[in-house]
């Protein structure tokens, strides 16, 4: 059997000591994988942002917060995976300054200037070796081709295709895709039961025996 990296859920890049930048992923996703994986038989590690989903006690969870955590902590454990499904939204971006005080109102706009956090899954991918890579694109618009452009650009093996409406929701709709472009599946329904659905499709393509 095969040891599964999932990552899962949001990350947050604070501002200021008490706000943050973030998403609503909740990682339920992250968690239904999980629970497929180990179903299966596999063992499974879970690099998390903060959630408020339980996670399956069987598998090994390591709580982060921002995505450089995220990155560190995935790079510390995927050397010993045979494999990571990428089910997190890390903050794509984080400001350029973080401020040690409370930001506080002085009836002035305030602008921010944002630099871009680590790409988590690209980094992995540098240095992969055999193992595979499943990622994961939340798109608004021409959900397949911007899939597919990061698909090649992180050396994804295979990349989940959703929409913002998946985003904190009890059911959801995806597509799987393969490096040629093509749909291996479309599913949808509970996040539960499509979780189960799609880990079929991944151990049918990627993980041997």
């Amino acid at each position: 059997m095969s040891r599964i990296l999932i990552t899962s859920g949001p990350t947050r890049q604070y501002l200021d000591p008490v706000r943050y930048l973030s998403n609503a992923s909740s990682g339920r996703m992250g968690s239904a994988l999980a629970a497929a994986a180990l179903a299966a038989g596999h063992e499974v590690i879970i690099v998390s942002g903060p959630v408020e989903v339980a996670y399956p006690p069987e598998a090994e969870v390591i709580r982060v917060t921002s995505t450089e955590q995220m990155l560190a902590a995935c790079l510390g454990v995927f050397p010993a995976c045979d494999g990571l499904i990428a089910a997190a939204a890390p903050c794509d971006y984080r400001p350029a300054e973080l401020s040690t005080r409370k930001i506080s109102k002085d009836g002035n706009p305030l602008t921010i200037r944002l630099v871009e956090t680590p790409d988590v899954v690209a980094a992995l991918a540098a240095d992969k070796g055999p193992r595979w890579i499943v990622a994961f694109a939340l798109e608004t618009e021409n959900h397949r081709a911007r899939a597919l452009e990061k698909l090649r650009r992180k050396r994804a093996d295979l990349i989940v295709v959703n929409g913002p409406e998946a985003i904190d929701a009890a059911e959801t709709r995806l597509e799987v895709l393969d490096s040629a472009g093509a749909c291996l599946a479309a599913i949808e329904g509970g996040k539960s039961e499509v979780a189960g659905k799609l880990f079929q499709v991944i151990a049918g393509r990627l993980i041997a025996g």
